[in-house]
């Protein structure tokens, strides 16, 4: 990052509130982040101004409440740097080949995120004369549950707090909240951690890594780099997947605070330094006074619903940022019983002549199916959507032995047809709704998936892929798999 003007200094030794006073801002993006860092910077003092390449309706009506208050808006030009332009706070999903930002960069002006902006602005809470720290969670998959495991914990403990950033409120938000908060659970995507290099948190997590997103970073090592941003500067804690080694690495690589530890988590028996399973109960032998040969018990691998392998790491992952800022094991227990997830996060949606149907629609890309694939046998999987460029011959190979049979859909579905071939021949594959899109699309891929399943069987709807092709959003196709399903009639 080039440096601001002179007095706007814009380092990691910034102070944490910056003065915007007159400070000619640009705000790239005009959705949800966009207008919260709009909102915030205008309250600042910054003359702000938001670009935004499309134009419609929708945006044109987001315009207007901002011209309202006095904050200008610029449709159908993102790609031209504003006159007089002294800094850019941008939506995470603004690509770094973005024209604007090399604009920006020919003319020496720093970008920011808004998780940048939201660190730079945090405030001193009244008890303790020190901002909120953050618990950050970030990964191919899964962050979401963690953040809000996490987040359930944290509250079972009787500290005020919220699931902020990539879920839930606005970080931005959180940390201008009139009422402040304790403590943070932080959900980053790498996008986020591309555009915030100030970031510093209490302690950090990186879940897993798998391929994605790399149209938008360019390649898989600097998608792991972005990553591994959120472990720099960790005080107390880098927690990492003792079953990835990409995430240790990461902690390997990363300049943190003397004195922070490396702690991993295991589905197996923990380590030193590590939490994991033994006996059916969640155990922590890292944040125990003799952790050589003691252990913690936190919880057990029932009051973790669904008790499915992958909800387990997460669990694992969130009780050790949560006993890294210092709770005690029964409130982990209780902030895991607590905890329910999201809609289309592999929810059960009912049990039909002794088939179970479930939702996963959440799992959009090959490292999210394969641990939903994990949980169930013998499935009859629903796969296929938009592949985003990704290999499936690895996830053909693991579920194969699961695997009754597949219902294919969506514009992709031959890459998945060649690899199922390639690697699960036996499978029966059936291809449906070719052509059709949402509603009537859904109901004939439910019908055909029934049609395939046995008694005791899981018809499971992790298709791998993104869904525009055929639906709004994953939330809608989710929807109406389970619409669908209720629409069954019992043989």
């Amino acid at each position: 990052m080039t440096s601001t003007p002179e007095s706007r200094p814009e380092g990691p030794e910034t102070p944490a509130d910056p003065d915007f006073k007159g400070l000619p801002v640009t705000v790239s993006g005009l959705g949800v982040s966009g207008i919260s860092a709009a909102r915030a910077l205008h309250g600042l003092g910054a003359a702000v101004t938001v670009v935004d390449g499309g134009d419609g309706p929708a945006l044109r009506d987001r315009a207007a409440g901002l011209e309202a208050d006095g904050i200008a808006v610029r449709l159908g030009d993102g790609e031209t740097l504003p006159d007089g332009t002294a800094l850019i706070v941008t939506s995470p999903g603004w690509p770094p080949s973005s024209p604007l930002f090399a604009a920006a960069d020919a003319a020496g002006v720093p970008v920011w995120g808004d998780v940048e902006l939201a660190w730079r602005l945090r405030r001193p809470h009244p008890a303790t004369g020190e901002p909120a720290p953050w618990l950050a969670v970030t990964g191919t998959n899964g962050k979401t549950t963690t953040v809000q495991m996490l987040a359930s914990i944290l509250t079972a403990a009787g500290r005020r707090t919220a699931a902020v950033g990539n879920v839930g409120v606005s970080v931005l938000d959180a940390v201008l909240a009139e009422d402040p908060y304790d403590v943070l659970a932080v959900e980053l995507s790498s996008y986020q951690l591309h555009w915030a290099p100030s970031l510093r948190p209490h302690s950090a997590v990186v879940l897993n890594l798998a391929p994605d997103h790399l149209d938008w970073h360019g390649s898989m090592e600097a998608y792991a780099a972005d990553k591994g941003r959120i472990y720099q500067g960790n005080r107390v804690a880098c927690v990492y997947n003792a079953a990835d080694s990409a995430t240790e690495d990461l902690v390997r690589a990363a300049d943190v605070e003397e004195g922070c530890r490396a702690v991993g988590f295991t589905l197996g028996a923990p380590g030193l330094s590590e939490l994991g399973v033994v006996d059916g109960l969640l155990v922590d032998r890292a944040f125990v006074a003799d952790r050589r040969s003691t252990a913690a018990e936190l919880a057990s691998v029932e009051d973790v619903q669904p008790p499915a392998p992958h909800n387990i790491a997460d669990a694992l992952a969130a009780a050790a940022l949560a006993r890294a800022y210092g709770v005690e094991p029964r409130a982990v227990r209780d902030g895991l019983r607590a905890f329910r997830p999201d809609a289309h996060r592999i929810a059960q949606v009912a049990v039909v002549d002794g088939v179970t149907y479930i939702d996963d629609s959440k799992a959009t890309n090959t490292h999210a199916a394969a641990a939903s694939l994990a949980a169930y046998r013998p499935v009859v999987w629903i796969a296929g959507g938009l592949a985003k460029g990704a290999s499936f011959d690895e996830l053909a190979v693991t579920a194969a032995a699961r695997l009754r049979a597949v219902v294919l859909i969506g514009a992709d579905r031959a890459v998945i047809r060649d690899a199922l071939a390639r690697h699960a021949p036996d499978v029966p594959v059936i291809e449906a709704a070719e052509g059709q899109t949402g509603a009537d699309a859904m109901a004939a891929i439910v019908r055909v998936a029934a049609g395939l399943a046995l008694p005791g069987d899981t018809v499971l709807l992790a298709p791998a892929c993104a869904s525009m092709d055929m639906f709004t959003n994953y939330g809608e196709r989710g929807d109406l798999f389970a619409a669908a399903v209720r629409g069954l009639e019992p043989r």
